[in-house]
């Protein structure tokens, strides 16, 4: 996002999807932002369909199935869950 912390058209999420471990998003300045899905428990839970059942939003992400939203600038930030635990931690 731009430093002013308001949105702009480049920080527009354009595609988003999920593999095994990550949640990959694509800006429309050409931006990928990748994050590791443990971050977001929900998520991390959800099966591949439900993690995959995605709506863009004007400055974020949807996931209808598991009622999980996550914004661009969490991510740009690095936000996570507070409770989220790495999977080594996790054991």
């Amino acid at each position: 996002m731009s430093s002013s912390n308001t949105y702009t058209e480049n920080d527009r999420p354009v595609q988003a999807w999920c593999d095994p471990d990550r949640l990959h998003v694509l800006l429309a300045d050409g931006r990928e932002l990748t994050t590791p899905l443990w971050w977001y428990p929900r998520l991390a839970n959800a099966t591949p369909a439900q993690r995959n059942n995605i709506e863009l939003m004007l400055d974020g992400v949807h996931w209808p199935d598991v009622d999980e939203d996550l914004s661009i600038r969490g991510m740009l930030r690095g936000w996570k869950y507070p409770d989220a635990k790495a999977p080594a931690d996790a054991a």
